[in-house]
């Protein structure tokens, strides 16, 4: 799993919670000047995430006004920029004069070095929580010209298309389900982020041509296999569908894969393999047929399919199931065994 680490003001009274997390806002490297119409009982929650070069932070309170003054500037310079994702309430993002709206699905980018206002409020005080995902990225990280930067500072961006989707949707998945990857998978996880996260920037700046080739490269290769994954289940899923969604050729797909030691074709067999084997040692699935458990996900020729999974895994699929199944009842006999000895 991957480390987290988790401040809950819950755990104490409701009179002590905004102190609480007044002492968190105070010991960070860009402290806040915070605000709130409910620092009576202040019910909030920050979660934060090392991944290698940047950190993630998914914050959950009822409402914050906050501001990051010239004196707290000079108090601190973390020297890192933030990108924050908004995921549920509305909030408002201010900096260099440029002050933007942002909703729920929409990202803001500032830079923590200057001074900066931020609110964010849920939409229903008395139900709802205002909830946001935040990326700490260092400036020496992001390789894009820090002059050009400020055109980005206090603007929203789309998280619902293109680059800014599959970097939400990244974001979503690490930090709702940590449990998923382990410790090792940190730096990596890290790196894909910031690709994802400097592709979007780029693009933001019209300025493609300033990120680094390999970024661009990883991140369209991130969003390519993010997109096989989505659609495994269509029989007619190859290149050149992938590479039509994705408005390249095919050609500069197979040049995307080179450097992953497979090809676009192998890519989709082998994912599409891996979820049919799966699924048919899967319980709940036992009196669904073979063949239907294979075109669930694109395998649309019964003798195709068993011959590719005998050439992956050295065994037929009906066999692959059946050999489980005698585990399990092994295994179960065996227990059944055992909790049916009298004690001692």
């Amino acid at each position: 799993m991957l480390p987290r680490d988790t401040i809950d003001t819950t755990v104490l009274p409701p009179v002590e919670r905004f102190g609480m997390w007044l002492d968190l806002v105070a010991r960070t490297s860009a402290p806040l000047r915070i605000q709130s119409a409910h620092s009576d009982d202040f019910a909030a929650r920050a979660d934060f995430i090392a991944l290698g070069p940047i950190q993630l932070v998914q914050y959950e309170y009822p409402s914050l006004d906050a501001t990051r003054t010239r004196k707290l500037v000079r108090q601190s310079d973390p020297e890192f920029y933030i990108l924050a994702l908004t995921t549920g309430g509305i909030g408002t993002s201010s900096q260099d004069g440029r002050r933007s709206e942002i909703l729920a699905g929409e990202f803001t980018f500032y830079d923590g070095s200057r001074p900066h206002d931020v609110c964010h409020h849920a939409t229903e005080p008395e139900r709802a929580k205002a909830t946001s995902i935040i990326t700490l990225i260092p400036h020496a990280a992001l390789p894009l010209p820090p002059q050009r930067m400020a055109a980005l500072y206090g603007g929203r961006m789309s998280g619902s298309e293109g680059i800014g989707a599959l970097l939400a949707q990244f974001l979503l998945q690490v930090t709702g389900h940590p449990e998923q990857y382990h410790a090792a998978d940190a730096s990596r996880l890290g790196a894909v982020g910031l690709d994802l996260a400097t592709t979007m920037l780029g693009r933001h700046l019209v300025a493609e041509d300033a990120v680094p080739t390999e970024v661009r490269r990883r991140a369209l290769l991130t969003q390519v296999q993010s997109y096989i994954h989505r659609h495994l289940g269509d029989a007619t899923l190859g290149p050149q569908v992938v590479a039509d969604a994705h408005h390249i050729s095919v050609r500069s797909l197979h040049r995307l894969f080179e450097a992953e030691d497979t090809t676009v074709a192998s890519y989709i067999r082998e994912l599409r393999l891996a979820r049919c084997r799966r699924d048919l040692t899967d319980p709940a699935l036992r009196n669904q047929p073979v063949q239907t458990v294979a075109a669930r996900w694109g395998f649309s020729d019964k003798a195709h399919f068993s011959r590719a999974f005998r050439a992956a895994y050295g065994t037929t699929p009906q066999e692959h199931r059946d050999s489980r199944s005698d585990l399990a009842r092994i295994v179960n006999r065996r227990a059944s065994t055992v909790n049916s000895l009298p004690a001692d």
